[in-house]
């Protein structure tokens, strides 16, 4: 019997696991979404409308201007000190040199033990996967459509497989754990094990902004108020790793949690993100978010609030800064704590906010004071 691990966040795992799954769960993985292009229309597709069926580049929340934006690629590596990066999409083959271009760079930026794996579909530009792969590409996992699990055979990804089989590549599978689908699965991870695929993905089932419609057409619910995974996934895999541990195969099977790419990859990535980009005048929270005080005033110019801060309270330089972009002053908050009452009185609006540490600064939350 296949001993069952259990991982982080409900994820549970028979080895062996990816290398990239590892440094996912420590946040070092850089997200590269190298298009949203894709051939195949799965109903459960998750992307955003933002990125869905558009031709845009982003490394982590950082879009590119387009493939020759290299300097924000290897900046976002270097804010997160990444060891590897996921190359995702869309369907990275669908613009397959601009894939081979950028893993390229990043070998040659942060050296051949930089682990890179890639998501693809195989139906367009299949044959390409050699040359990705002698360009420095260690992992290739391939998302077969539904309706092939039964009989892969029949898949048009099947060639593009074959072809990645004779290569050094680490071959992998990776699809969503569908409830109802257990019969199908089951068959795809035989037949993969028989194909000597090294490991197979299971990633519980989602709604998204751009599937949901999709999703409850088919009935489909959400285990709970506070999750997005749907009702069902998570049992259909825990009893799907439970059936192959008692068989003699090879193959490495993982379940991934939504609530362990939120709770923990996610997490874990914006906390090394936030100890390379936080300003002095910012605390880092446990959840690798940043706190720190806004002034903002209809009345005011910053130009003059900066300069009457730093006169009358005698400011340090690196603990206030004007920030022209969201037209507020940022101040340390432990400062703004101490001065906020005498601000309130002459007009002023005062606030402790909490925002992430990405490109986007997504604000979490917002105190008046």
């Amino acid at each position: 019997m296949r001993k069952i691990i259990s991982w982080f966040n409900e994820s549970k795992y028979i080895a062996p696991l990816s290398p990239a799954c590892k440094m996912c769960a420590t946040g070092s993985k850089m997200v590269v979404l190298i298009t949203g292009l894709c051939s195949a229309k799965c109903f459960y597709c998750p992307l955003s409308v933002k990125k869905k069926d558009k031709d845009r580049i982003f490394a982590n929340e950082w879009e590119l201007k387009d493939e020759k934006d290299i300097k924000k690629l290897i900046q976002e590596a270097n804010y997160i000190n990444a060891k590897g990066a996921g190359i995702t999409g869309g369907d990275p083959l669908i613009v397959w040199k601009r894939t081979k271009n950028f893993i390229s760079i990043l070998k040659n930026n942060f050296g051949s033990d930089f682990h890179i794996h890639l998501y693809t579909s195989g139906t367009i530009n299949g044959d390409k996967v050699d040359e990705l792969i002698l360009e420095g590409l260690d992992e290739i996992r391939y998302h077969p459509e539904p309706k092939y699990w039964l009989n892969m055979d029949k898949s048009p990804v099947i060639s593009s497989i074959k072809k990645a089989l004779k290569t050094k590549a680490d071959v992998a599978l990776e699809i969503p754990m569908i409830p109802g689908n257990e019969n199908d699965t089951i068959s795809l991870i035989t037949w993969a094990n028989n194909f000597n695929i090294k490991w197979i993905n299971l990633n519980e089932f989602e709604f998204s902004e751009t599937n949901a419609k999709e999703l409850i057409k088919k009935n489909y619910t959400v285990k709970n108020d506070i999750s997005a995974a749907v009702k069902g996934s998570q049992e259909s895999a825990y009893k799907i790793i439970d059936l192959f541990s008692k068989k003699d195969l090879k193959i490495g099977i993982h379940y991934c949690s939504s609530s362990f790419k939120d709770g923990i990859q996610l997490r874990n990535r914006i906390k090394r993100r936030a100890k390379n980009i936080a300003k002095t005048y910012e605390i880092i929270t446990e959840d690798g978010t940043l706190l720190k005080g806004i002034i903002l005033s209809k009345n005011v110019s910053l130009n003059n609030i900066y300069h009457m801060l730093k006169k009358q309270f005698k400011i340090k330089q690196d603990n206030i800064l004007q920030n022209h972009e969201k037209n507020r002053i940022e101040i340390a908050p432990w400062i703004l704590e101490k001065i906020s009452s005498n601000l309130k009185k002459r007009g002023f609006e005062c606030y402790i906010v909490e925002e992430y540490p990405t490109v986007d600064a997504l604000e979490v939350e917002r105190i008046p004071l």
